[in-house]
């Protein structure tokens, strides 16, 4: 096996042989000269041919040379090259500043083509967001779809750290249910054996579980599901949840600042790490926001919004997407943020576990995390007193008796405790101000789409 070496790595190295693998981006084939810019997974380099059209005449009815068929048979092959070829090429490597890219070049000495590549491809840089989708294996190849990978490595990296090094556990729930989490209707049912199962909407019931159980403090990033027909930018079937949850809370505000501390933490790392190549390819300087983030109660954010000219369209208690956005553009302008918590709920809008304000039994102690106008999150106190979580599951109509594994934990003992769900692709969207989390998830999954 040939030594390797990546793109990025080529500007450490002294001018001499190399050798390189990765893609074609593009050929220029001309008279003289052919030039190639091979991509890998870590950049592109330009790799350099001088052309060699035909063979010299034989001399005194000996053969051509040897290395000029050679030469002519790398010229052949380069005028060939379709794109997205795979190729290893090993060569001189020379530092020279006049090269555009990169400030160096790689003089093709052989050429291996490792994988051919149709002629024709089947999206370009204007091809739709569906027909990129249908093709995501060659859409992912654009710097900027390999960077938002590696954005979001980082990112989860970075929030790991923080729940370590603040002793949470990390936890791997179940995604097959014996029943609701939370909305039955939101539920894929699948066979299971002789009965019924259902997909997790979230790992809620069960890393509430961990808090009898002793654990502290857990956290889990996985999948979860929601049998959601939308189709909208913020929505799929299937979506990376981020879960945090923690005992011995006096109220959502200890939970609030939990989350935006582990916010700061996974900014700065993207920043640090990512922060030049951001502004690079999405024209974006990144912000690491400020704590703490604004709260403002849900009453009043409407009124805000309102005040602004916005009347939001409903009867209930719930804010719209719009309204949102006039909040955010609010926080923004008054508080210079980009996020803002919208706490106190009405119990008509939250699950039946949020535990009730102790002020006032109509609003819960939760709240909405907003950023950049969307809601990326939710979290709240929960309700640990058996008694009264039975009650408030009866005032959402659901029957205790379906729920029995889930309020038996709550029968031998469970510590106050909060914490809250956020969807990673949303987040990295709004970070990246792609307009569809269908940019920012590996392979999206939606009411119409289960390919590739």
């Amino acid at each position: 096996m040939n030594t390797r070496t990546l793109v990025k790595n080529l500007a450490a190295l002294p001018d001499g042989p190399v050798t390189v693998s990765g893609w074609v981006e593009t050929v220029r084939d001309q008279k003289k000269v052919q030039f190639v810019i091979l991509r890998d997974e870590s950049g592109a380099v330009q790799l350099v041919n001088p052309a060699t059209r035909e063979l010299p005449e034989p001399i005194e009815g000996g053969e051509a040379d040897a290395a000029a068929s050679a030469r002519l048979a790398t010229t052949e092959s380069i005028s060939a090259l379709a794109h997205g070829t795979f190729l290893t090429v090993s060569g001189e490597l020379k530092h020279d500043e006049r090269v555009k890219l990169g400030g160096l070049e790689v003089k093709i000495g052989s050429l291996e083509v490792v994988a051919e590549a149709n002629p024709e491809t089947p999206i370009a840089a204007d091809s739709s967001l569906d027909k990129r989708m249908d093709w995501r294996f060659l859409d992912l190849r654009h710097p900027k779809q390999h960077l938002i990978f590696r954005i979001q490595t980082t990112f989860e990296h970075a929030l790991r750290q923080y729940w370590v090094d603040n002793d949470f556990i990390e936890i791997h729930t179940p995604k097959l249910m014996a029943s609701a989490s939370e909305s039955r209707a939101e539920l894929f049912e699948v066979d299971y054996f002789e009965g019924k199962a259902y997909l997790a909407q979230s790992p809620q019931f069960f890393k509430q579980m961990a808090q009898p159980a002793g654990f502290g403090k857990v956290f889990e990033i996985g999948p979860a599901f929601r049998a959601d027909p939308s189709f909208t930018s913020r929505h799929a079937t299937e979506f990376t949840s981020i879960d945090a949850e923690m005992s011995w809370v006096d109220s959502h505000e200890d939970v609030m600042r939990m989350h935006e501390e582990l916010l700061v933490a996974a900014f700065t790392a993207v920043k640090e790490k990512h922060g030049a190549e951001i502004l690079d390819l999405f024209g974006i300087e990144l912000e690491v926001p400020t704590t703490p983030f604004p709260r403002i109660p849900l009453a009043e954010a409407k009124q805000i919004v309102a005040d602004r000219g916005y009347v939001i369209p409903r009867d209930d208690a719930d804010i719209d997407p719009e309204g949102e956005r006039q909040i955010s553009a609010y926080v923004k302008e008054t508080y210079g943020h980009d996020f803002v918590f919208l706490t106190d709920w009405d119990i008509s809008l939250r699950p039946f576990y949020h535990m009730r304000h102790p002020e006032d039994s109509a609003l819960t102690n939760s709240y909405d995390l907003i950023y950049n106008g969307v809601e990326i999150s939710t979290g709240a106190q929960r309700e640990h007193r058996i008694d009264v979580l039975v009650e408030q599951a009866k005032e959402k109509g659901l029957d205790p008796e379906e729920l029995e594994f889930y309020l038996d934990f709550f029968r031998y003992g469970v510590p106050p405790h909060g914490g809250f769900g956020m969807g990673l692709a949303r987040v990295l969207m709004l970070m990246l101000e792609e307009h569809s989390i269908r940019e920012t998830t590996y392979l999206f999954r939606g009411p119409t789409r289960l390919l590739p």
